[in-house]
Formats: C-alpha cells, structure tokens, sequence
C-alpha cells in the first residue's frame, strides 16, 4: 500500500458496529502543479519565465516534459522554491529494438534527490509488444532506482500502455517496488470508460502516485477533453472528493495541452478553480 493512503479506520469501526459510517469533510491539500505545455512550453518561453510564470500563479511547480536541460530548470524552480514534479518520457517498444531517450541516463543522475518521478508513457506496437514493453519499463525502473527515483507509467489513449488498466498490467509484470500508475482524467474519458470511475480507482489506489485534472466535457476531442479547470460539464469537484475519500494524498497536476487563449490567464482561471475547490472540501 503507497504511504499516502490512510486507512478509514472511523469508518471500519462504524460499519462493525452497525452504524453509518461518518463523512468528515476531507480537504484538498494536494501538491497542483501545472504542466509545462501550460507554462509556455509550445511558445519557446525561456525556463527561468516559465518557472516565474508559475510562481505568480500560485502552482506548487511544473511537470517537465524531456530529459534535456533539466539542470536548468531544476534551478529555474528550485530558486523560486518550487518543484519539479516529473519528467515526462516514453519508450518505444516498435522498430527493429525498444528503445528509450538516449538522454535519460544522465538525466536520472541529475534528479537524484530532488524527488522528481519518471513519468513514463509505453508506444508504438509489434508482435512481441508486451514482452518489449515489460523488458524495457523494468530497465528504466533499474535505471531510476539508481538514483532513488520512482517511475509513475502514464495511459495515454492511442499509446499502448492507453488505459489505466494497461498500466497496471504492465506494472506487476515488470515487478520492480519503484513503479507506481497515474489517473490521467483526460486520457481516461478519451478511452471511454467513465461508467467504471469508481472501480478504476479503488483498482489503482495501491499503486497511484500521480493525478491530473482539467476542466473536460463528458467526450469529444481533445478541445473538449482538456479546458481550463473552470469550464466543462465533467464534476471535477466529485473526482477530487472520491480520490480524498480514498485516502490520495500525492500530486495533482493541471493538464492543459493545445488549451487556446492566454497562458496566464488560463492558468490563472485554472488556480482560481482549484481554489474554490478546496473551499467547498
């Protein structure tokens, strides 16, 4: 069981007792932290702005995305007193062998001790795909140990680790302790599977180390799947509730990819969002 869920030791007892479980309020203290193509990322701006950008907005620190200039921006963030909370990689299990980024090695020696997470996507298809898959996250996984970091796989629909359950799938096939899953909202309703919200979490608690939210109608493409935390008739508040109510303390990163309008702005609208939230927790 991940450190970062509690046991609902109140309402065990209740339930042996015969009685109604309590409903304390649960609040939202999770790390948010914003995705870097919702920092300036796309528009090529410069590491140290982006860091600035997200400490006037209020987020706890940024998901990074690549293995290159991580120095950089460990320093961008850390001088601000804010996080790096992941870098997002892939590896590619098609092609004549698997392969992943070729930076990612001294980028792992670069985290040591700065709590960041490998947050891992799985492409591509071939014959023996699963086999590539399980050898190649068990090697980024021997490779992150290495330097006391953890690997967090990342569903994303259309990739073949594309549902949550893929991911945890491959997790216990693989069979090293640094590997955790994330809940990705926007690549979960883009595999349609919003009716079996419920049992998709209590499925990934044990294993669940990172989150990401965004404002989303119920379906569409990804205009629809990924808005500002303030628009959509997704019930983003219920989501938070039920992963409090199961004891989820780790991170929670904002999603903003191919989001229109002004970066700020919407960050600023996504964190006034996030906000009004925790009031209502």
């Amino acid at each position: 069981m991940n450190p970062r869920h509690l046991p609902l030791t109140l309402a065990i007892a209740a339930l042996s007792l015969g009685l109604a479980a309590p409903a304390p309020a649960q609040p939202l203290a999770n790390p948010f932290f914003a995705f870097d193509n919702g920092t300036g990322r796309d528009q090529k701006l410069p590491l140290e702005q982006q860091a600035e950008l997200v400490k006037r907005t209020g987020y706890a620190g940024i998901g990074y995305t690549g293995a290159l200039k991580v120095p950089e921006m460990l320093s961008a963030l850390e001088s601000r007193g804010l996080k790096m909370f992941s870098i997002y990689v892939a590896v590619h299990v098609d092609g004549e062998k698997p392969s992943y980024d070729a930076a990612l090695p001294e980028a792992v020696r670069q985290l040591k001790g700065h709590g960041t997470v490998i947050w891992l996507t799985v492409q591509g298809a071939a014959p023996d795909a699963e086999d590539r898959a399980v050898r190649m996250v068990r090697e980024v996984a021997d490779l992150a140990a290495q330097s006391g970091l953890r690997v967090v796989l990342y569903p994303h629909m259309g990739f073949y680790v594309g549902r949550i359950e893929d991911a945890l799938r491959i997790r216990k096939l693989a069979g090293r302790p640094n590997i955790g899953v994330t809940f990705n909202l926007t690549h979960f309703l883009a595999v349609k599977d919003e009716p079996n919200l419920d049992q998709r979490l209590r499925e990934a608690l044990p294993y669940l180390e990172m989150v990401s939210i965004n404002g989303a109608e119920h379906e569409g493409g990804w205009d629809r799947l990924i808005l500002p935390l303030d628009r959509g008739e997704f019930d983003v508040l219920g989501l938070l509730k039920k992963l409090a109510a199961l004891g989820y303390k780790g991170p929670i990163g904002l999603q903003c990819y191919q989001v229109p309008g002004d970066t700020e702005e919407n960050l600023k609208r996504s964190m006034a969002a996030w906000r009004k939230f925790q009031e209502r927790m």
